[in-house]
């Protein structure tokens, strides 16, 4: 793996299960069903619920809810997206550190080296799978409200496992 540093040695790695990460995405639907179908409707009613044949400037004003459309279409597309993005994750513990890459063309590394893995959170569902954080971000959006995303290795098989082997690590300070 051209990703390792001279000497280091992997000692587990895998990838989430992209069938489950896409199940967060559908709880997007609940806000994007509604909006799509108000674009719809929007759209419908502003070109008098017919088929506008653009004669008239007024004819084009249908078009403007085009982009609220597209918006739509897109948030319904984000679990198939989410669903693409994790078939192209890779989780990562070596001698030295821990790592995710993600990506197919470009490849986009986020790694934690063992001193960086103090606090690991782990989420075990009831089939041995779950989640591990070992990094939170926060920051202020554009509006100025917090907002956090949890880092580290999610949707992965054996939870317990993965972490024994994270926990390994951590202990090399």
């Amino acid at each position: 793996m051209r990703e390792l540093q001279p000497g280091e040695v992997v000692s587990w790695a895998g990838q989430p299960d992209p069938r489950r990460m896409m199940l967060g995405g559908f709880a997007l639907w609940l806000f994007f069903i509604p909006w799509t179908a108000f674009s719809v409707f929007w759209i419908a009613g502003a070109s008098g619920f017919k088929v506008p044949d653009f004669s008239q400037p007024f004819e084009f004003f249908p078009l403007f809810g085009l982009p609220f459309l597209l918006i739509g279409v897109g948030g319904l597309s984000s679990p198939f997206w989410i669903y693409r993005k994790a078939r192209h994750m890779v989780y990562v513990v070596t001698s030295k550190r821990a790592f995710v890459m993600t990506g197919s063309r470009s490849i986009t590394v986020e790694s934690w080296s063992s001193s960086q893995l103090e606090k690991i959170v782990r989420t075990e569902r009831p089939d041995g799978s779950g989640d591990l954080v070992f990094s939170t971000e926060v920051w202020r959006d554009s509006d100025g409200d917090r907002r956090t995303r949890q880092k580290g290795f999610m949707g992965i098989a054996d939870v317990r496992m993965v972490e024994a082997h994270l926990q390994r690590l951590a202990a090399l300070k």
